[in-house]
């Protein structure tokens, strides 16, 4: 794997963003508000400034002395300007009083700011440069037209704000190596997880299902672990059924194979008399009979499996359908000593397969007359969009109750007849179809209940 797209590098890429991300926003709005506002604070203080001793030389007059002492006390240069003189429609303002004493220069002379303060007759704020440095300035006038200029360097303001840039950039740098670090360790810890699941994941493909998949975390990989978990114990089950159906399905393929096998063996090598030899030929009549259930339920469940089953949908006269389970039967119910009985009163009309609901219907009766001691008395019986199949046999025991639809399970203590897929198949039929097939049972009474839709049209009697 390239590392550069490992899990560890893009989360520390990730991590150094977010701080890249987070210190570009702190230096667009902090320093250039910072700056401003100290430039701002700068002028705050030289306003107050300039007011006092404004009151002061409306008091005493002004003076050098004067000058001197309000450029200690406001920490700035002051210069007083008397009234400007105008000639040729120019004004000059030439200091009087300046307390760094020196001689009038150029940039000093006609002070923007404190032009500005001249012609208007009120304070004024504002910044000039001059060498090449930068300045706030307040200039305020009296009534006769003097002004007085406090000038403050802002080199101290720039100094502080090129220091928070320092300390930015500094603590940026220390920001990004610690994330870069942390992303490293939490990419590391988190790609050890992922790689525990990438082995879990290959042991379930390779079809070992006995070790479990295990995540201490309670965040989205622990989640997926659990997943995992449940999908290995899901396909361990599937594993455990696809063992079990195939040596079901062997043991329940030999058995007639064998069977009819030796009985062909016998009617070759043998001196038998026809009545010997017609016995033989109707025990693999039934054989090869087996054999054919078999393979038709072996086929359904197959076409079950893949969701290749696709039921017809029609209008199911279901009197008619017990009607034809009457007559396959009742010959089969005499000889083992049963009653069978038809109770279709009230019979409805179902919207199903018809051939699937026949089906259905001789798996029940089935097992009904296989299952059950004799002398047992079996119904079938049709109300409304319900085929049901009654004994009053010994019934079947709760825990029991929902293992007969499991495939290939027969209950212990039966007669020793068919695969075990007939309920099972039975009932995802009746599902497939929109309907249930449910169980009723108690000692002396058992009940299967196939509920189909009722059909939309149902027919007029004659």
């Amino acid at each position: 794997m390239n590392p550069l797209r490992s899990v560890a590098a893009r989360l520390s890429v990730a991590l150094m963003a977010v701080v890249v991300g987070a210190l570009v926003i702190v230096w667009v709005a902090l320093v250039p508000t910072l700056e401003r506002r100290l430039e701002q604070g700068k002028l705050s203080e030289l306003g107050q400034s300039a007011r006092a001793v404004r009151r002061e030389a409306a008091a005493v007059g002004v003076s050098q002395d004067l000058v001197d002492d309000a450029a200690r006390t406001a920490n700035a240069r002051v210069v007083y300007f008397p009234a400007p003189l105008g000639g040729g429609g120019r004004v000059a303002l030439i200091p009087q009083y300046d307390s760094q004493h020196l001689r009038p220069d150029r940039d000093i002379v006609n002070d923007p700011v404190a032009l500005r303060a001249s012609s208007s007759g009120r304070l004024v704020r504002g910044y000039a440069s001059r060498a090449g440095e930068s300045f706030a300035e307040v200039a305020v006038p009296d009534r006769a037209g003097d002004v007085l200029l406090l000038t403050s360097s802002l080199r101290d303001v720039h100094s502080n704000v090129a220091l928070v840039r320092q300390r930015v950039v500094w603590a940026g740098l220390v920001a990004l190596g610690v994330s870069l670090l942390i992303g490293i360790a939490a990419a590391l810890a988190f790609g050890r997880r992922v790689r525990r699941l990438e082995r879990a994941a290959e042991r379930i493909a390779s079809g070992n299902f006995d070790e479990p998949v295990v995540d201490g975390g309670h965040d989205e990989i622990g989640e997926l672990a659990a997943a995992f978990d449940r999908m290995r114990l899901q396909l361990a089950q599937l594993d455990d059924a696809r063992r079990s159906f195939i040596a079901h399905a062997s043991h329940e393929l030999r058995t007639p194979i064998f069977s009819l096998g030796g009985f062909l063996e016998l009617l070759r090598d043998e001196q038998l008399d026809d009545e010997t030899r017609d016995e033989f030929l109707a025990t693999m009549s039934e054989q090869v009979d087996r054999l054919a259930k078999l393979a038709g339920d072996l086929l359904d469940l197959s076409r079950l499996d893949a969701g290749h089953l696709r039921p017809e949908r029609e209008a199911v006269e279901l009197a008619a359908v017990a009607g034809v389970l009457g007559d396959e039967f009742g010959v089969l119910a005499q000889r083992r000593d049963h009653s069978l009985e038809l109770d279709t009163d009230g019979a409805g009309v179902a919207d199903a397969d018809g051939e699937r609901v026949l089906q259905i219907g001789r798996v029940l009766v089935d097992n009904a007359l296989v299952h059950t001691p004799p002398g047992t008395t079996v119904r079938i019986v049709c109300r409304g969009a319900e085929l049901a199949v009654e004994d009053d046999g010994q019934g079947i025991a709760e825990a029991d109750r929902e293992r007969v639809f499991v495939r290939f399970t027969r209950l212990d203590g039966g007669r020793a007849s068919g695969t075990g897929l007939g309920l099972a198949i039975a009932r995802e039929l009746a599902e497939l179809m929109g309907g249930q097939l449910v169980l009723e049972s108690r000692p002396g009474r058992t009940i299967f209940r196939l509920q189909l839709p009722v059909a939309a049209v149902q027919p007029v009697p004659a």
